[in-house]
């Protein structure tokens, strides 16, 4: 079985790596792959590195930077697994990915906005979700601590 976990570097995405480290210490026999997707060049950047392999160097970069937290708790964990870096709009990239790697599952983080807030801005788990031909499984972020609400009033 081969497991999709994009990443966007934040670290509410690094619950999806987390959810899968346990998935992996209670018995599930699969390959991670871990995934970050960096928006192609904007005209500014061509103009100012009109070099495309500096460009291609500078998002390999920073999608590596991206998915060093989350390569560290796998490794922690020992857990393997390997990285992708590529390029291109977050959820076409993604459906590329599941096809090319044949991942029949992708589990990736929520970023819990509300249903509104999705609607007006869109999301990458909501869009991955209706357009994936393999199970997208979405981890919710965590309840926020009950102690700290009570300590802020």
């Amino acid at each position: 079985m081969h497991i999709l976990l994009p990443l966007d570097g934040s670290d509410l995405s690094l619950e999806a790596v987390r959810f899968a480290i346990r998935l992996s210490h209670e018995g599930l026999h699969a390959h991670l792959l871990l995934a970050n997707v960096q928006s192609p060049a904007s005209l500014y950047e061509l103009v100012q590195a009109p070099d495309p392999q500096v460009i291609d160097e500078i998002a390999r970069a920073a999608g590596q930077h991206a998915l060093e937290k989350a390569q560290a708790l796998l490794h922690a964990a020992g857990v393997p697994h390997h990285c992708e870096v590529v390029t291109g709009e977050p959820v076409l990239a993604l459906l590329d990915l599941i096809e090319l790697k044949r991942c029949s599952l992708v589990i990736m983080a929520g970023h819990g906005k509300s249903l509104l807030r999705t609607v007006l801005e869109g999301s990458v788990s909501h869009e991955l979700l209706q357009a994936s031909p393999v199970p997208v499984l979405i981890v919710k972020p965590p309840e926020p601590d009950a102690d700290a609400d009570t300590l802020l009033d």
